[in-house]
């Protein structure tokens, strides 16, 4: 009975989840400004959006059967029968509740004394992410069925992910750490585009608009090597402003896999080998997150 959850919560996209609060946690302690139970309930609340939203798409997805035959991804729990609708909706919620309860609680502790309006720009900002991970496929008029699921993910997964811990740590924000934050915007951008890439065939049939479908898989393997080409420089000019020795640059050793996996997808002519790489720009994404971060502390 669990075992089918688990498939469905993708354990696979959770380390990405997971890049955000780390890389931001990070920069706030390179400034001597680190709270560890602000840091775990950063990670709580993101790894429990993630979730929420790979339940709410294979939801979404089933109800507008794009869960068909053309698909080479992974199974998903309801269109195999394994979650009925129903159940689905119930565990949509469960974890909805379970983010919000995070979410707030993370606000509570990070600004115990806080400006009520900051509380309340986070628990906005904290709804709006509940809405866009459930909403990406799910609904009238989803996002990811019209090209915008690469913004979205770029903005929660990238700025406010980075920017929103830091802030949590910091009560004051840095406008320098926008470059780290654009970074890990990108890379999280690419793995969605990876997914995209894989399921050209099907989505087209299925009429889900997505960016790669819009511009075709060529122009869409162009723009992932852009996508990690720009994070790989927007990181390297943060380095290069705060730089003051070498340990600074740690996230190098992480570039090797980022360069080998936009390679790998350029040359690609077989979307099924696409899943590997999903699981390797996930992984990747959280090593430079580490990295990075480890290179400013030491």
């Amino acid at each position: 009975m669990i075992k089918p959850w688990i498939h469905a919560s993708r354990p696979r996209t959770l380390p990405l989840a997971l890049s955000g609060s780390i890389l931001g946690s990070f920069l706030a302690a390179s400034n001597g400004l680190f709270r560890w139970n602000v840091f775990l309930l950063a990670a709580l609340t993101s790894l429990l959006l993630q979730i929420l939203s790979n339940l709410a798409n294979d939801y979404g997805d089933f109800t507008k059967g794009t869960d068909n035959q053309e698909r080479i991804g992974p199974d998903r729990m309801v269109s195999t029968g394994a979650i009925t609708p129903h159940q689905m909706i119930i565990g949509i919620s469960i974890v909805s509740l379970l983010a919000l309860a995070s979410g707030i609680s993370l606000i509570l502790i990070g600004f115990p004394h806080g400006d009520v309006f900051i509380k309340l720009v986070y628990l906005v900002l904290g709804l709006a992410a509940i809405s866009a991970a459930i909403n990406y496929t799910v609904g009238k008029n989803p996002y990811g069925y019209s090209g915008f699921g690469d913004l979205f993910v770029f903005l929660f997964f990238g700025i406010i992910a980075v920017l929103g811990s830091y802030f949590l740590h910091a009560q004051s924000l840095n406008l320098e750490v926008v470059l780290p934050a654009i970074s890990l915007g990108l890379l999280s951008t690419g793995v969605l585009n990876l997914n995209n890439l894989r399921d050209e065939r099907s989505d087209t049939l299925s009429k889900k608009n997505t960016l790669v479908v819009k511009m075709g898989g060529k122009i869409g393997r162009i723009y992932h090597a852009l996508l990690i080409s720009i994070a790989i420089l927007a990181s390297s000019v943060y380095i290069g402003i705060v730089y003051q020795n070498y340990h600074q640059l740690l996230f190098i050793l992480s570039l090797p896999f980022l360069l080998r996996n936009m390679i790998v997808v350029l040359k690609n002519t077989t979307p099924s080998d696409l899943n590997v790489e999903l699981r390797n720009l996930s992984l990747s994404t959280l090593l430079f997150s580490i990295t990075f971060g480890i290179g400013l502390i030491i």
